[in-house]
């Protein structure tokens, strides 16, 4: 290599060697995110949050923090390496254990929330600075869980339910989908936990969601009952029938007394009125015993009669 070259070569690795440090060190600097939908606490308390910023919650949460959450993607602990139940205490799950976040803890019932469906399809969207790989890991709390109390280990899982590694950055967020656990009710908290391996850090994150409460279930079988009124009744033809009239045939026994109808069931028979029924046979039963008083009364006036003379 000649003197010349190499003096070109010694140059041109000082002007360039500036220009890439800043951006090697501001690396690992920039690889903040939180999610944005379902929305998180820090992005909703946020100068950022909108309308949400100003909710009785936030407000709380700003006050307790002592300061405002402007920097809402850098919710992160260093060197946790998988092991956030030993790192992150007990009621402090929001915060990462973080002081600058403490807000973010505050045991309440009206933070800003989504609406889940349950066993529906979680799209999560979360912002992100530059693409850096890793594991996020998805926690929703146990059924019953009361979001009055503050939020601690054992209201979540051991395991996730859902497990998303190295998705691609796209539009400055990643975009996770997941199945929702399908016996949920009421509110809850959906935990997500980043595990960056390309740096050391983890973030953490709170988002509050809804689900809708469980329909009753009497309902169907309030439908059930009625099902038997809809059914057609069954009935003879009119040679089957003395009068001609249709009547229904379980009311009748073929060897016996009329039995009784079955409840929530239409009886045709029992609708008809007693002028209407046929009264044939008992109109000879009634002549018949007239005839025979007759009888006995002239027998017994004529034995009178005789006896006297």
């Amino acid at each position: 290599m000649s003197r010349t070259t190499a003096h070109r070569a010694a140059l041109a690795a000082a002007l360039v060697t500036p220009l890439l440090l800043p951006l090697w060190a501001a690396h690992p600097a920039r690889a903040h995110g939180a999610p944005t939908d379902p929305v998180s606490r820090v992005v909703a308390c946020s100068p950022e949050g909108g309308d949400r910023a100003g909710s009785a919650a936030c407000r709380a949460a700003v006050a307790a923090n002592g300061a405002p959450f402007t920097a809402w993607d850098n919710l992160r602990v260093a060197n946790v390496a998988g092991r956030d139940r030993q790192v992150v205490p007990d009621g402090k799950l929001c915060s990462g254990g973080l002081p600058g976040y403490r807000g973010l803890d505050l045991p309440r019932a009206d933070w800003p929330a989504t609406r889940m469906s349950p066993g529906g399809t979680l799209t999560m969207r979360y912002v992100s600075t530059i693409p850096h790989t890793g594991t996020f890991r998805m926690y929703l709390t146990k059924p019953g869980y009361d979001p009055t109390g503050p939020l601690s280990w054992s209201d979540l899982p051991e395991k996730p339910f859902a497990e998303v590694k190295d998705p691609a950055l796209t539009d400055g967020a990643y975009r996770l989908e997941a199945t929702l656990p399908s016996d949920r009710t009421g509110r809850h908290v959906l935990y997500t936990v980043w595990q960056n391996s390309s740096t050391p850090d983890t973030y953490y994150s709170c988002s509050d969601v809804v689900f809708p409460e469980r329909k009753d279930a009497a309902v169907p079988e309030k439908k059930q009952e009625k099902q038997p009124e809809k059914q057609p009744v069954n009935t003879p033809d009119k040679q089957g029938s003395p009068e001609g009239k249709n009547e229904s045939a379980p009311l009748t026994s073929p060897s016996g007394p009329p039995t009784e109808p079955t409840s929530g069931s239409t009886s045709v028979s029992a609708s008809v009125s007693a002028s209407e029924r046929p009264s044939g046979p008992s109109t000879p039963m009634l002549a018949g015993g007239a005839a025979a008083v007759l009888v006995l009364t002239g027998g017994a006036a004529l034995a009178a009669r005789l006896r006297r003379r």
